[in-house]
């Protein structure tokens, strides 16, 4: 049963029906979130449940983001309402972004089955925020067909992926150093179908027979009974888009038939209830330490009982949430 919308009610009524500036406006709460913001997303993921999360993984410069703009056109043919959660990094000093993934996805912004919303990591090194499994939510609720995540592509650490999306890609590209070292740990385990992109350059079909060898000795891979595919193809060149999206299409059929789909959303909403309760707990937490200041300043001078302060803190915080 869905939740009731309260004050959001008439911003989701017109984001539902296509609204592109309400949808904006519905996001940037969602990006934000507070006690009151956090009930308008309990009743959003109430309505989700039914939309494909891709997750766009893999290394930098591989490409990610042009693929992604080949990939909502190859949805968009086959009549897919298609949302873009695209994941920048941010600056450790002003927590800011440039936001380059949504200037690269700029022939869209005309088509009304087609939303892109560029997130900061926050700092984050998981490779996803709250901000991010909040709007995965929201697009879901709001009918969108195929929600593609594209992760920073930070490294062996970006694996939360793996609790949000249903059909994970992981990019690779010829010359990226020594494939082998590559493949053995981290974000290379985790595909359910591996891009070997730049396939034009002429070390592509090495670098594809050694992820085909990998995968066919199960060295890689999520070990879930389905055999990842791999996938070679030129962003830049537009070949081999196809391909991939009847390998995404493919992948989708499987986890639907064997239940999959399900068990992968409630994955991605544990993650959002531990994000959740990190961050509610993090803003009161601030909210107690600035009614507190002159307090916690003279604890803090005289070093007087601070593991006292700090354990009184955490209550007062905890109050605060109630």
């Amino acid at each position: 049963m869905s939740k009731p919308l309260g004050k959001y009610a008439a911003l989701v009524e017109k984001a539902s029906h296509g609204d592109l500036r309400a949808l904006g406006r519905l996001l940037s709460i969602l990006e934000n979130i507070d006690v009151e913001s956090a009930k308008l997303l309990e009743s959003l993921a109430s309505k989700a449940g039914n939309a494909h999360v891709i997750g766009v993984t893999g290394i930098p410069g591989a490409g990610k983001s042009t693929l992604i703009g080949r990939l909502i056109k190859g949805l968009r043919s086959r009549g897919y309402r298609v949302a873009v959660v695209a994941i920048d990094p941010s600056s450790p000093l002003t927590s800011g972004a440039l936001m380059g993934d949504r200037l690269r996805m700029q022939e869209y912004t005309g088509d009304a089955g087609v939303f892109i919303r560029s997130l900061s990591t926050r700092g984050l090194k998981g490779g996803l925020s709250l901000a991010a499994i909040a709007l995965i939510e929201a697009f879901d609720a709001l009918g969108y067909d195929k929600i593609i995540v594209e992760t920073v592509g930070v490294g062996q650490a970006e694996v939360d992926i793996m609790n949000a999306a249903h059909t994970i890609l992981v990019l690779t590209m010829p010359g990226a150093g020594d494939d082998i070292q590559a493949l053995k740990a981290g974000v290379m385990e985790i595909g359910d179908i591996y891009v070997v992109n730049k396939a034009d350059k002429p070390e592509a079909a090495k670098t594809y027979e050694y992820i085909t060898f990998a995968v066919e000795k199960g060295d890689i891979g999520p070990g879930s009974g389905w055999t990842p595919k791999v996938v070679k193809t030129s962003a830049i060149m537009g070949t081999g888009i196809e391909e991939l999206v009847d390998a995404i299409e493919e992948h989708w059929r499987y986890i639907e038939s064997n239940g999959l789909d399900k068990v992968k959303v409630a994955a991605r909403r544990k993650l959002l209830i531990a994000l959740l309760a990190e961050n509610l707990l993090r803003r009161a937490l601030e909210k107690s330490i600035e009614e507190n200041k002159e307090d916690l300043d003279w604890a803090a001078r005289e070093a007087s009982n601070l593991v006292g302060k700090a354990l009184w803190l955490s209550q007062e915080a905890c109050k605060s949430l109630y």
